[in-house]
């Protein structure tokens, strides 16, 4: 046998590791219809204006924080529809998001400071799903740079395992789900004001789970839309408008 095979094995036990099974997941109807995630694209595109025309932005810095898996490209409507409604809205600039490297924080830390280097104003942070989860570490992290966050879909609050998704973020990064690569107290409340959306529909992340408790947050607002939706559908990004506007 190769020398390299109790390795190999080792690798993919670890990333692949059950864990204990969470009490309750979404239920599986409602991960289905994340399918609906072209048509969701396809009537932002169609009311991207009117969506727009909807918000009303103050010059604001937003910094949008993508999920597992995605890429900037994926919030690059919610970025346009931000800006043209009066915002100054950013994308992370770090590549699709594979996951917590020891390094993240640091990494936001610095694209967060390009931000600021003209007007010196915080930033406030939009995170969908575990975008949603760097967003709330990154603010306990470097306090006085945040104006706020808004979360979509996160997973902050209860069981890390109650959800589709926990078995392919240990296969992408690496990591165990509830033992990331930086100190990291998910249910504990950032220190500034804090906005969670999440909807029944999710279907990916358990609702309770990214709707949290009292003192975790710092109001929760439903949205009626998919996990998927959430940073593609009207409905989503009206919402995060909405979360923005009880920030100012």
């Amino acid at each position: 046998m190769p020398p390299y095979t109790n390795a190999i094995a080792s690798f993919w036990k670890d990333r692949l590791a059950t864990g204990p099974r969470a009490p309750a997941r979404p239920q599986a109807h409602h991960l289905f219809r994340n399918a609906s995630l072209p048509i969701d694209s396809a009537r932002t595109r169609a009311q991207a204006g009117s969506l727009a025309g909807r918000m009303r932005g103050d010059g604001r810095h937003i910094l949008l924080i993508p999920g597992l898996l995605a890429s900037e490209s994926r919030m690059e409507a919610m970025r346009g529809i931000l800006n043209e409604a009066g915002y100054d809205a950013h994308g992370w600039g770090m590549g699709r998001n594979f996951g917590p490297k020891s390094d993240s924080l640091e990494r936001i830390d610095r694209r967060v400071d390009e931000i600021r280097r003209e007007s010196g104003s915080k930033v406030t942070l939009v995170g969908w799903s575990l975008g949603g989860l760097f967003a709330r570490e990154y603010a306990k992290y470097a306090t006085g740079k945040v104006g706020g966050i808004v979360t979509m879909g996160t997973p902050f609050s209860g069981d890390p395992r109650a959800n589709h998704a926990w078995r392919l973020y240990q296969l992408v990064s690496g990591f165990p789900v509830d033992q990331p690569p930086f100190a990291c107290c998910r249910e504990e409340k950032p220190p500034v004001r804090t906005i969670a959306l999440w909807s029944r529909r999710d279907g990916v992340i358990l609702p309770e789970c990214a709707r949290g408790r009292s003192g975790e947050r710092d109001q929760a607002i439903e949205v009626d839309c998919t996990h998927m939706g959430f940073a593609a559908s009207p409905e989503g990004i009206l919402a995060v408008g909405q979360a923005l506007a009880m920030m100012d």
